[in-house]
């Protein structure tokens, strides 16, 4: 009776037809791999007439990537999958894109390049529509591909000059495998970018640790990675706030190895940029922090001999201190004169224009603590030799503000460049500084008329006084010799004849 009534029921359908691979029947095997990933065991006809879902073993893509994530293809393209599938794919695309290949040998792997080439670009068109969700394994994924495809180690830095950092008159480097470096960067980017980002989630990944290799790239030879560096590390410091003092901390350490111990990097002017538009929101007051990072990095940077490479940058930097703190300005012009320097003229001239950028924003209150040293300085500049230096320290009289700092400290200023004025009037070489000198001394002329008299006056008495002095060494001297060469030498020697004894036994 029983087997009458089953055989009178509906038996299922056996045509493979209505079956996809988005609706498996409960027919089919589940089995789960050791990793946790969950895969679905089709017929022989599924398998020959769909191939959507596709079996990945651990080994290609790890657990802590993959878990709860069903693998597919990733030679598929993004538009021949269902949108429920599209960002399984999105992962599995960014875990083939692993795979790194010398580049070096253009025959060799010449199809697998081309073909990772082609997936970073869909992975970059995907991302761009908005697409993407970046959950716990998509975050994963994409810092795992970031990683082994852009942090490496550069080879020894075999440049001509020793002062570290690409000189202005060396060609640049490029690295050879930047067709495949500026995708990914490009993906790096809009990953960072992205307006759906969970930040809380992807701090776990972008984390310390990738910052530092991070920052190391920035020794690139190569000027379009530094470029692309510089916009992803500018958008991780305004996007993961929580990471902003650890940056900050890692950029002053790359700064003191570089001033303090190697004087080599190529990505100071980078860093400088980043930093400059950083500074530049920095709330008022300025914490303790900030200013020792003014202090203990910027102002040693004018030390090195490279320091042309970054000085706009480095100018820039200090210049957006000053205008947070206008108090500021007295330690950094105390900072230019500790690094003065004596012998390189391009140098000098560099400080120069930096130093008219600072006193421009100067109080008077602050000019008056420094003026002193400063002007000392700025008199053997315009007694310089070196034509370009003179003219440049001549030209700081040009500017208002300078100028009405020197007015209203005339008292203090004119006695300390007067001598100076007055020895190029009568010595320099160069006409173009004599007339640039005759124009300073007729400004303090149309200033205070009586104090440059005076001025003037004290330079002559100081000038006879000097004379009388010489004139009096001269003499001297010429005594001496004349009492050598007419006194014959002693002849009568006194030898001791009776030597005491020493009565105390040493």
């Amino acid at each position: 009776m029983l087997k009458k009534i089953l055989s009178k029921l509906p038996r299922k359908s056996q045509n493979t037809d209505s079956f996809d691979c988005g609706g498996v029947d409960s027919g089919n095997i589940s089995t789960n791999f050791g990793n946790g990933i969950q895969t679905i065991s089709c017929t022989n006809t599924f398998s020959s007439r769909l191939s959507v879902v596709k079996r990945v073993s651990s080994a290609v893509f790890p657990a802590s990537i993959m878990t709860g994530v069903e693998a597919v293809e990733p030679h598929l393209s993004f538009k021949d999958v269902s949108n429920q599938q599209k960002q399984n794919l999105f992962i599995s695309k960014l875990n083939m894109c692993c795979e790194v290949s010398d580049v070096n040998d253009p025959d060799k792997n010449s199809v697998e390049q081309d073909l990772k080439r082609q997936t970073l670009l869909e992975l970059v068109d995907f991302v761009s529509t908005g697409s993407a969700k970046f959950t716990d394994p998509a975050i994963a994924a994409m810092s795992k591909m970031c990683s082994i495809n852009l942090f490496r180690v550069f080879p020894p830095k075999c440049r001509s000059n020793s002062s570290g950092g690409e000189a202005e008159d060396e060609e640049p480097l490029f690295d050879p495998a930047w067709s495949h470096l500026q995708i990914v960067y490009e993906l790096l980017l809009r990953f960072i970018s992205y307006s759906n980002l969970d930040v809380k989630v992807a701090k776990k990944f972008v984390d310390h640790a990738f910052l530092l290799r991070l920052l190391d790239l920035f020794d690139s030879e190569d000027p379009r990675e530094r470029d692309c560096l510089k916009t992803i590390l500018h958008r991780i410091y305004g996007k993961f706030m929580v990471h902003r003092p650890f940056i900050r901390k890692a950029v002053s350490n790359i700064i003191y190895r570089f001033v303090f111990e190697t004087e080599r990097h190529n990505g100071i002017a980078e860093l400088l940029e980043i930093f400059g538009s950083v500074i530049s929101g920095f709330a008022f007051p300025l914490k303790e922090e900030h200013k020792i990072f003014l202090c203990r990095a910027l102002i040693p940077l004018h030390k090195p001999k490279s320091v042309g490479i970054y000085h706009q940058q480095l100018t820039y930097c200090v210049v957006q201190f000053i205008d947070k703190d206008p108090k500021l300005a007295c330690t950094v012009i105390k900072g230019l004169l500790k690094y003065w320097p004596v012998t390189n003229s391009q140098k000098e001239l560099m400080f120069i224009s930096e130093l008219e950028e600072v006193l421009e924003m100067i109080s008077l209150a602050e000019f008056q603590k420094i003026m002193v040293p400063l002007f000392r300085r700025i008199g053997s500049c315009l007694n310089s030799l070196h034509y370009q230096v003179a003219e440049r320290a001549h030209l700081l009289w040009n500017n208002e503000h300078v100028l009405n700092l020197i007015a209203h400290n005339r008292q203090v200023i004119v006695p300390l460049v007067f001598s100076a004025l007055e020895r190029n009037s009568q010595n320099h070489w160069n006409q173009a500084v004599l007339n640039l000198t005759q124009n300073v001394k007729k400004v303090f002329y149309d200033m205070d008329e009586e104090l440059v008299l005076a001025c003037q006056r004290k330079l002559e008495e100081e000038n006879s006084l000097s004379n009388a002095v010489a004139e009096k060494r001269r003499l001297t001297w010429e005594r001496l010799e004349n009492a050598a060469s007419f006194q014959p030498p002693a002849v009568n020697v006194i030898t001791p004849t009776n030597l005491v004894t020493c009565s105390v036994a040493c």
